[in-house]
């Protein structure tokens, strides 16, 4: 969904922010925003992992289920995860109970500490992964890039699951790695500021 609506407010924001009751806040306080915060990062990764099939309703709806059930989404916690974690996980009526999802996200947790020690941070790794803004397409008209396409490859190569272009372009718009704030959207210019004003982390020099 592409363009604006005009909010309760008399501004101007993206169009999909008026889909749902809490999707104003999320998109007025998070989405679009740069974030340099390893486990932030991880969680995202994790949520648009679970929502490939699903819509972003369902699963922000649930997203404070899974923070309790995943640890608060600390990657070195649940790399400990084991076979019991998992039948626990599937009775759990507050998430998504897909095992294969469920079994991705904590090998995923184990490839993110192996990624730290790569990379110094998870941070560090995705960011490297940021496009130019001049190769960007129009705000909102790609649910792929060049850029989620390469993100994609280098995660699947390193081990990680359930991390196809789709689902990187959709963490990479979240994450403020692109800003695909609609034109005219009043979020737009403050993620572009905000942006501005973060200092990408870098990667760990090569041994």
């Amino acid at each position: 969904m592409s363009g604006t609506v005009t909010a309760a407010d008399g501004h101007p924001r993206c169009a999909w922010s008026a889909s749902a009751p809490d999707f104003l806040r999320y998109h007025d306080e998070e989405w679009g925003y740069p974030v340099g915060d390893d486990i932030r990062l991880f969680e995202k990764v994790c949520l648009e992992s679970f929502q490939s099939g699903l819509s972003w309703r369902t699963i922000l709806d649930k997203r404070e289920n899974f923070r309790a059930a995943f640890a608060g989404f600390d990657f070195n916690e649940m790399a400990h995860f084991g076979a019991a974690d998992v039948e626990r996980l599937l009775e759990d009526k507050g998430i998504i109970r897909h095992r294969g999802k469920i079994e991705a996200v904590i090998n995923n947790a184990a490839r993110a500490q192996e990624l730290v020690a790569e990379a110094g941070s998870l941070a560090a790794f995705f960011w490297s992964f940021e496009p130019r803004p001049e190769d960007l397409p129009e705000p909102q008209t790609a649910s792929t890039s060049p850029d989620s396409v390469a993100l994609s490859k280098a995660l699947k190569k390193r081990g990680w699951k359930f991390v196809g272009p789709t689902t990187a372009f959709a963490f990479m718009q979240a994450m403020g790695l692109i800003n695909d704030h609609a034109r005219g959207c009043i979020c737009r210019e403050k993620a572009a500021e905000a942006r501005a004003a973060f200092t990408v982390p870098q990667l760990k020099p090569a041994a």
